[in-house]
């Protein structure tokens, strides 16, 4: 079994279960100081009278509970638990016939302290350490208050254990916050920067439409006295550009203004060969570019292909773009099948899948590819905020025979025939 086998299992172990394993090992370290082992002329401690004794077992057996009571409470109330590691730890000193709590009785409470500074707000945090500090000062004031000898140095550095232990949670719970902060501002410079790329796409859109606007104009108002029937043909072709680029800003520039923290898509690199406003026409040379890194591309249409317009078409092409950079960096499977359906009059749905691993293909992850179920995860995020914008339908997960599936469909918006510019 190799070594990293054992990590799951440690991990399963709960704060309360820690907690419940340094009673235990402080209560066996307490044993074996006061027996003469191997290589010994006496014990290190000479075992106490009490002890010895019914009552000494009866008052070790009531810590012991008190230990484990604590020790269940841990992660639903942490201060109940403390009072009861602290209590165990000083009902445990009276048979031990101690001068001081030693370390190995507040083992137990040094865990409890670490788990609450590192999980519970800094206030909670403040007080579990000035308790267990009281408690030990409290110890040495009974005891000089009754005359008895009181062990200063061991106590001190008792303390000086539990603030350790105590910093070391609290700089835990640093490190975690610092960690979630740094996720979010990754997550959201993701997500700016693919709404700052969707407005760059749409600018060129608008800027598509609006050109073809002027040229349509322009050609209505040279023939509009001549031949009336060709410039009301050109003016019903610019009403349906300009009805088309209206609602594609309604879709695409409504959602960019909006102050949500969504995630952004982390899109593989351009090709030198794609146009720059892409479409679905582009989806074979795709399929070439995939295939020089070791994933072959099989590109299926079904339905009378038809123009889209162009949002539409760059967002399809987008997402079958980020589906099948996912499949080459993630996925162990060395071929993957694109269909593009426009069967549908009102939709178009593309769907991106591949087999997974199979036993006569199955491609080796190199460098640059992080293997299957690694990744950000800001592919499919983006992808779904595509689809979003566009008020279409979006699905991804597993496949039931193996591998994995993305499917978008993208709504046709409602023109006028002929509208449509790609």
């Amino acid at each position: 079994m190799s070594a990293t086998a054992s990590a799951p299992f440690l991990r399963r172990i709960t704060p309360g279960g820690w907690t419940a394993l340094a009673w235990l090992a402080g209560l066996l370290f307490t044993a074996l100081l006061r027996m003469r082992l191997p290589g010994q002329e006496s014990a290190e401690v000479m075992p106490g009278v009490v002890i010895l004794r019914w009552d000494g077992i009866t008052l070790l057996v009531v810590s012991t509970a008190l230990a484990v009571r604590g020790s269940l409470l841990l992660t639903r109330r942490p201060t109940a638990a403390l009072v009861h590691l602290l209590a165990a730890a000083v009902v445990c000193c009276t048979p031990l016939g101690v001068t001081a709590i030693p370390f190995a009785q507040y083992l137990s409470v040094d865990v409890a302290l670490y788990v609450v500074a590192a999980t519970g707000p800094p206030r909670e945090a403040a007080r579990a350490l000035a308790l267990s500090l009281g408690v030990l000062g409290g110890y040495l004031a009974i005891r000089l208050l009754k005359g008895w000898t009181v062990g200063t140095t061991v106590e001190l550095a008792v303390a000086l254990a539990a603030v350790v232990a105590w910093l070391l949670g609290r700089s835990e719970r640093q490190n975690r916050t610092h960690a979630e902060q740094t996720r979010a501002r990754v997550a959201e410079q993701a997500a700016t920067a693919e709404r700052l790329r969707i407005a760059r796409e749409m600018h060129d859109t608008v800027a598509h439409s609006i050109g073809i606007v002027a040229l349509q104009a322009g050609a209505a108002r040279r023939v509009i006295e001549t031949q009336p029937e060709q410039a009301r043909q050109a003016l019903t072709e610019i009403e349906a550009a300009g009805r088309e680029t209206l609602a594609g800003l309604r879709r695409m520039l409504g959602a960019l203004r909006t102050a949500e923290n969504r995630t952004g898509a982390a899109t593989a690199p351009e090709d030198p060969g794609l146009p720059d406003m892409p479409g679905l026409a582009a989806l074979d040379r795709l399929a070439e570019t995939t295939g020089a890194v070791g994933v072959r591309v099989a590109v299926r249409r079904l339905g009378p292909p038809r123009p889209l317009p162009q949002e539409i078409d760059l967002s399809a092409f987008r997402i079958v773009q980020e589906s099948v950079t996912n499949v080459v960096r993630h996925s162990a499977a060395d071929a993957c099948e694109v269909t593009v359906d426009r069967s549908d009059p009102d939709a178009v749905v593309v769907t991106v899948q591949d087999p997974g691993a199979t036993r006569r293909g199955t491609r080796a992850v190199g460098p640059d590819r992080e293997g299957p179920g690694a990744g950000s995860g800001y592919g499919l995020a983006g992808m779904r905020e595509r689809v979003g914008l566009l008020n279409g339908e979006f699905s991804a997960g597993p496949r039931p025979g193996g591998g994995f599936r993305v499917t978008a469909r993208l709504p046709l918006p409602a023109v006028a025939p002929g509208a449509f510019t790609s």
